[in-house]
C-alpha cells in the first residue's frame, strides 16, 4: 500500500499555502519517502507539520530534475534529516552533488533502479532537461509519479512499464499532448507545471483529480 500525499504545489487546500513547484510525500509499510522539495524550504517544512510529518523521519529523497522549483528546499530537508538518503539523476552538477554528499548519502541514478520495496526509479530520461520519474508497484499494476515529465510522457511511460501496467499518474506533465497515453488509466493527478491541464480534464473527466497541497490518495 501506497499513501501519497501533495506537500508542496501550485495550489493547497485552505489549510495549507500553495507555492509555484512540488513535492510529494510517499508511505509506504516499509518507509516513509519524499520526492521533490519544492522551491521553498521553511514551507515545506510547515506544510510537513501541519501533517504531523517530522521530517527526520523521513528515510529517503528522490529528486526528478535540477530546476529550483525542484529543489530549493533541499538545504532545509538536509538539516532537518542529516542521515537521508538522497537520488539524484547522474547528470546534476558536480558542484551540487558534492555539496549533497556533505549532508547526507548520495546515490546518483543513471539507468532504472529500485529504490525502495515496490518503487522504482525510471533511471535518467531525456535530452535537454534530465529527469527520473518514479514507479509504484501496487501489486495490480503501477502508478507513474513525475516532477515535470519534460522528457514526454512516451519516453516516461515506456520504461516504467517495464515494472507492470500503468494504472495512473500523478504530477507535472509540462507541455505534454500525448493524451492517448493517458487513456485507460484509473487516476489521473495533474498540476503544477502541466500546461494542458483543461484539456486533460475536458478527455477525462471521471479520471481527472486536480493536485494541491493537502491531496491524499492510497493506492
Amino acid at each position: 500500500m501506497f499513501r501519497l500525499t501533495i506537500v508542496y504545489g501550485n495550489k493547497a487546500s485552505q489549510d495549507f499555502t500553495g507555492s509555484w513547484g512540488f513535492a510529494t510525500l510517499i508511505q509506504t509499510n516499509y518507509e516513509t519517502l519524499l520526492f521533490d522539495t519544492g522551491w521553498d524550504g521553511p514551507l515545506l517544512l510547515e506544510n510537513l507539520k501541519k501533517l504531523k510529518i517530522e521530517p527526520a523521519g523521513i528515510r529517503k529523497l528522490i529528486l526528478s530534475h535540477q530546476h529550483w522549483d525542484h529543489i530549493g528546499g533541499l538545504p532545509e530537508i538536509l538539516q532537518a534529516n542529516p542521515g537521508l538518503e538522497v537520488y539524484v539523476p547522474a547528470s546534476f552538477s558536480e558542484n551540487l552533488k558534492r555539496e549533497i554528499k556533505k549532508r547526507a548519502t548520495l546515490i546518483e541514478i543513471k539507468e532504472p533502479a529500485k529504490i525502495s520495496q515496490g518503487i522504482m526509479s525510471t533511471g535518467e530520461l531525456g535530452n535537454k532537461v534530465k529527469e527520473q520519474a518514479l514507479a509504484l508497484d501496487t501489486g495490480d499494476g503501477c502508478y507513474v509519479l513525475t516532477g515535470c515529465a519534460h522528457p514526454g510522457l512516451a519516453a516516461i511511460l515506456n520504461s516504467a512499464s517495464r515494472y507492470g501496467r500503468i494504472k495512473g499518474i500523478l504530477g507535472g506533465l509540462h507541455d505534454s499532448e500525448e493524451f492517448e497515453r493517458l487513456r485507460g488509466m484509473r487516476v489521473i493527478a495533474a498540476g503544477h507545471c502541466t500546461a494542458h491541464i483543461e484539456r486533460i480534464k475536458e478527455l477525462f473527466p471521471k479520471e481527472f483529480i486536480e493536485i494541491e497541497v493537502g491531496l491524499c490518495l492510497d493506492l
